[in-house]
């Protein structure tokens, strides 16, 4: 279960810069999780060989190895534990190696609310600590299955493209937070996106169309900010 559902996921957040780790690791907690800190990649890997962590928060540049390569050294040893990269390195080149190896990469400087939501993000792809049950999201009447890929409200099956099946899963996720544009346009649209920023208001237009065609509408616009799935206020 991730942060505040249930037993609390245990983060290990690896970089040589203490404030960072120190920032980081107090958000974490602060928003329920365990969080344990290492400041190279040789206790980097000490860790995870020792402890069972929910998910590694890990620096590229690291002082004795590239994160990458830890990343890659605990996969050979079979610590098939979900890694989201951190790192000032911002091309795409960058981030398509880590995303060959890892599974999320952010780059500095960062939002600490962006943080902790691809934290909670990774973890419910990698389903690496559900629950056990079905697998799916729900919101209000509002049911998501990641597996099947099919969408339900009001016990109806809704149609939904790829693309408006990753932006709804992303506000599911983050329900009831308001969502910046720039972060759906990385979240769903991935790496680099630089096509029109304004295909995050096309497509929240879409999904509009076939999810708040039932009562009461739950995608909200918050002006000048951002998007977010909730209940209207009463």
């Amino acid at each position: 279960m991730n942060g505040r559902e249930g037993e609390a996921t245990r983060v290990l957040v690896v970089d040589d810069e203490p404030f960072i780790t120190d920032v980081v690791a107090t958000a974490l907690r602060f928003e329920g999780f365990v969080a344990d800190v290492a400041a190279s990649g040789a206790e980097a890997l000490r860790l995870a060989r020792e402890v069972a962590f929910g998910i590694v928060i890990l620096d590229v540049m690291l002082p004795d190895m590239e994160g990458i390569e830890v990343c890659r050294r605990m996969r050979a040893e079979g610590i098939d534990v979900p890694v989201l990269f951190l790192t000032a390195r911002d091309a795409t080149a960058d981030k398509v190696e880590g995303l060959a190896v890892g599974d999320d990469y952010v780059t500095k400087p960062f939002s600490l609310d962006e943080l902790v939501a691809r934290v909670r993000a990774v973890l419910r792809r990698t389903a690496s600590e559900e629950p056990a049950g079905d697998g799916r999201i729900r919101f209000a009447d509002l049911v998501l299955d990641a597996e099947t890929f099919e969408v339900w409200r009001t016990g109806e099956l809704i149609e939904l493209t790829a693309t408006e099946f990753r932006l709804l899963e992303y506000l599911m996720i983050n329900a009831r937070r308001v969502v910046p544009k720039s972060e759906i346009l990385d979240a769903v649209w991935d790496i680099d996106f630089a096509g029109d920023p304004n295909i995050v208001e096309t497509y929240i237009s879409y999904l509009r169309k076939k999810i708040d065609c039932y009562d009461p509408p739950l995608v909200h616009t918050v002006r000048r900010v951002g998007y977010s799935l909730r209940e209207p206020r009463r």
